[in-house]
């Protein structure tokens, strides 16, 4: 097993471990950040209904052809502002952040405060 194998292995294995303790409710739905090497995502996800409320990512058409980013983390607070905002849109004010297991660093982080300072309360 190579090194990258063994991260991406633990970091499912970290993603495991935060879902037993995190869940999204209808009242508080879960916010889940994926990241790529190049583009990153987000979900407002209601688990007790299966349901994807609200979701945003750079491989939206009007961001993904966008090179006024001055790097990936500014890109990842556009997700942040644009995933609270159509959060808002549908009702939700509270939200419980679900890394997926990656570190509450860089692009991560950049989403959760953007997010934070556009309306959502976590």
């Amino acid at each position: 097993m190579g090194s990258a194998q063994r991260r991406q292995a633990m970091r499912i294995k970290r993603k495991k471990r935060i879902r037993k303790k995190v869940q999204g409710t209808a009242e508080r739905p879960r916010l889940t950040v994926f990241r790529s090497a190049r583009h990153i995502y987000a979900q407002v996800i209601d688990d007790q209904q299966g349901q994807t409320l609200a979701a945003a990512s750079t491989m939206e058409k009007e961001l993904r052809d966008r090179s006024d980013f001055e790097n990936k983390k500014s890109a990842a607070g556009e997700i942040g502002k644009r995933i609270a905002q159509r959060a808002a849109k549908k009702g939700v004010t509270t939200v419980v952040f679900d890394r997926n297991g990656y570190q509450y660093h860089g692009r991560v982080k950049a989403v959760s405060e953007s997010a934070r300072e556009n309306g959502l309360d976590f």
